[in-house]
């Protein structure tokens, strides 16, 4: 039906998983809105509402979803779940006459919603489970690694590689807690007719003497799928403000860690890189170019997605007495989106941390022109043991790091070390060999080694689950 000759959305073709997208298909929401009337029709039939050959010859022509027929009677009545219930009905001689029985089109449609959410969080959360587990392992295998830190984008204490990417996997295990509590959240509306209250299906089973709960219990247990208490026409739109709050909030969490990627990749830094393909081009005017175009793609999708639940925060407030349909056109948009980018976003960070480059020459030498500025404050400590006034030798390390920092930036090797090894005021205090060792930064990491493995072995303990 769309080719390249028309406008057909990146998330179409360019961006996620074939299986994000066919959660999110045409095809799979009016097979999903089948599925909801046959759990209608066979929970009536057992209540005496209608026929079991009624409800059977439903359930056996459910899978005959006819996309283009349903589009052919929508152009004409304007109404694309009334289209699909012409077209199912068409289809089945016997119960044809009883599809949608009692019920207001959001009773099928955002039930199916609700049960769209839960696949497609399933999914993220498989690849994020996925994308922890990866992490973990490079924590663990690089959590003693010493390496610069940075605060401010600026020289810093060290750190360890491990420790460092210990911080993404941190921030992801709090999505993963977050994405999988709003999974086993998702409700659907229930079986409540045009505004909430029932009064169709109490009419229906008016002569049972059964109340609207009975029907709607059943159809809702045959779709496992439980129900908010309350209801309007709708379910709570604050439920999809919430999973896109969740969803953004990972997509906070991928943007982090490309940035710092971003920012380490580059030569002035030279610590990481993202894997480059040996046949892949960085630029087209610069064949020298090696981009980190998969972290920066990253930080796009990323601020799309930050952007989405604005638009459900508007639903859900502007969500109207019993209900308006000024949500229904952005929800076809936001939501599958939502999911879309998440899951593009997921797949390219695991595609980043299973490629992920490190350059041990550059991490040490950086470790090794700036960290004798960071070890200062531990040689600060050990002169203060030793009797020091604080204060004043306060004074003298900056100086010293001032004139240091002066000939690091002019090019030449830093001389402090050196400078505060021949300070007679610091030597009256330690010798020269305890303060040339105190300023070997790789060394001055505390505990971070210990805090990178305990991350990772929490992350493969959660995952076990």
């Amino acid at each position: 039906m769309f080719d390249h000759d028309t406008y057909i959305s990146p998330l179409t073709w360019r961006y996620g998983s074939k299986e994000m997208r066919q959660i999110w298909s045409e095809h799979h929401k009016r097979r999903t809105w089948r599925r909801i009337w046959v759990a209608l029709a066979e929970a009536q039939a057992e209540l005496g509402l209608v026929t079991p050959e009624q409800a059977a010859d439903l359930r056996a022509h459910a899978g005959q979803v006819d996309v283009d027929r349903a589009l052919e009677i929508e152009a004409a009545i304007k109404h694309d779940l009334m289209a699909e219930i012409k077209t199912f009905a068409e289809q089945c001689p016997i119960g044809g006459g009883i599809v949608h029985l009692g019920a207001t089109s959001a009773d099928v449609e955002d039930n199916a919603d609700a049960l769209r959410l839960r696949e497609a969080l399933d999914l993220v959360l498989d690849r994020l489970r996925a994308l922890l587990a990866r992490l973990a392992e490079q924590i663990d295998a690089r959590a003693g690694q010493p390496c610069l830190g940075y605060t401010h984008i600026q020289p810093a204490e060290p750190t360890t590689v491990g420790y460092r990417l210990a911080q993404y996997g941190l921030d992801l295990l709090l999505d993963l807690h977050e994405l999988h509590r709003l999974r086993v959240g998702v409700k659907g509306k229930g079986f409540r007719g045009a505004t909430g209250t029932s009064a169709s299906y109490a009419q229906l089973l008016a002569p049972t003497n059964l109340p609207p709960a009975e029907l709607e219990d059943r159809v809702m247990a045959a779709l496992d799928l439980e129900t908010f208490p309350v209801a309007t026409q709708v379910y709570p739109r604050k439920q999809d403000w919430l999973v896109l709050n969740g969803l953004a909030g990972l997509a906070g969490s991928l943007y982090r860690f490309a940035f710092d990627l971003r920012i380490l990749q580059s030569p002035l830094f030279g610590e990481w890189s993202e894997p480059f393909g040996s046949a892949q081009v960085g630029s087209s005017a610069m064949p020298f170019k090696r981009n980190p175009v998969n972290a920066e793609n990253i930080d796009s999708l990323a601020r799309l997605l930050a952007a989405l639940p604005r638009v459900a925060w508007d639903n859900a407030a502007h969500s109207l007495l019993e209900r308006t349909l000024d949500d229904s056109a952005n929800r076809r948009l936001i939501l599958p989106e939502a999911f879309l980018i998440a899951d593009e976003m997921l797949d390219r960070s695991l595609r980043l941390v299973d490629g992920l480059q490190i350059d041990d020459r550059a991490v040490a030498r950086n470790l090794a022109v700036y960290g004798a500025f960071a070890a200062t404050e531990r040689l600060l400590m050990e002169l203060v043991r030793a009797g020091a006034d604080r204060q004043a030798m306060h004074e003298q390390i900056r100086r010293h790091s001032l004139a240091a920092w002066q000939a690091v930036q002019a090019g030449r090797p830093n001389p402090l070390p050196a400078l505060l090894a021949a300070d007679p005021a610091i030597l009256a205090f330690l010798p020269a060999g305890q303060i040339a060792a105190l300023l070997d930064a790789s060394a001055y990491i505390g505990d971070s080694p210990h805090r990178a493995h305990h991350l990772a072995s929490v992350i493969h303990t959660e995952l076990s689950f």
